[in-house]
């Protein structure tokens, strides 16, 4: 275990419905406030910005558990980078055991917390587990037609489906799994997001070399069956039920764009709800590296769960 500033950070290990998951433990120096799982964007390694957060938590006094989900990272599970609901949500609940199985953890400050894509598997495991008590949704990627529809045709969306449907027919049937890229690459294959923006941002994380492995094993790659999930998914249904205390960050730039975020949080039933929309031009990756969106999220969520 090493000692960092205000809190010691400790790499573990913990099973999800038999599969091992890596991960690492943030634990504060001074008393804990509460525990948080974190889970971040869409392929995303626990290096990334789920560290971010982590740490800085952390430094304020929360117990952090970030970890690669499962086909991911140091994660294990086959097939590879495959994006799936069910699993999804059963990491977040594996993560919570792991929490409560630890003495320092009060069980009943107990949080989530979820980045982008993320956001969608932790409201859902929210409605799910009663453990989680709080929960707290930044920068979401509300994966929703409307979403879509922000960023790709209709026809586009529907050939991504078909294409996705027919990839999970196959590995299915006869196990072969088809691979696309996540953001454009230098290759003949389709990708996920099809936007050099991703590529421009995700680039330095495939770097591999002595001096780049603190930043993890993010790949450009992922399974096409994932498309299915992503492009068809309408997390409406979950938002409607969230009944516990939510917290919602956004921005006009951030993902989903300036209007669906502000129609799934109208969706949540919760009594005790709050939108805070950031008023600056802040883009997505701002809120996965930009030290001043993220100490400004920080900022809200502390004083959020403090009530």
């Amino acid at each position: 275990m090493t000692d960092i500033y205000k809190y010691r950070a400790k790499k573990i290990n913990f099973p999800s419905q038999g599969v091992n998951i890596v991960g690492l433990l943030c634990v504060p120096t001074t008393k804990p406030k509460g525990a948080i799982t974190i889970f971040g964007p869409i392929a995303f390694v626990k290096e990334q910005s789920p560290t971010q957060y982590a740490t800085r938590l952390a430094k304020e006094g929360y117990i952090t558990l970030i970890y690669d989900p499962r086909f991911y990272g140091e994660s294990d599970g086959l097939p590879r980078q495959y994006e799936d609901r069910k699993s999804r949500c059963e990491d977040i609940l594996a993560s919570v055991d792991y929490l409560a199985s630890l003495e320092i953890v009060e069980k009943d400050k107990i949080y989530a917390l979820g980045i982008c894509q993320g956001a969608n598997w932790i409201a859902e495991a929210s409605t799910i587990d009663p453990r989680i008590k709080k929960v707290m949704l930044v920068a979401s990627a509300l994966l929703s037609p409307a979403m879509g529809e922000n960023y790709l045709s209709k026809e586009d969306l529907d050939m991504k489906v078909k294409r996705g449907r027919h990839a999970r027919q196959r590995f299915e049937q006869d196990a072969e799994v088809a691979y696309m890229n996540i953001g454009p690459g230098p290759d003949n294959l389709p990708a996920i997001m099809p936007f050099q923006h991703i590529t421009d941002w995700y680039g330095s994380w495939t770097i591999r070399s002595p001096f780049t492995q603190y930043k993890g094993n993010w790949e450009n790659r992922i399974t096409q069956s994932s498309e299915e999930l992503v492009w068809s998914y309408d997390v409406s249904e979950v938002m409607s039920l969230i009944e516990k205390p939510v917290l919602m960050i956004h921005s006009d730039k951030a993902a989903s764009g300036p209007t669906t975020p502000k129609k799934m949080f109208s969706l949540i039933p919760s009594k005790d709800k709050t939108l805070i929309w950031f008023e600056g031009d802040q883009v997505q990756y701002q809120f996965y590296e930009d030290p001043l969106t993220i100490d400004s999220v920080i900022f809200e969520l502390t004083h959020w769960l403090k009530k």
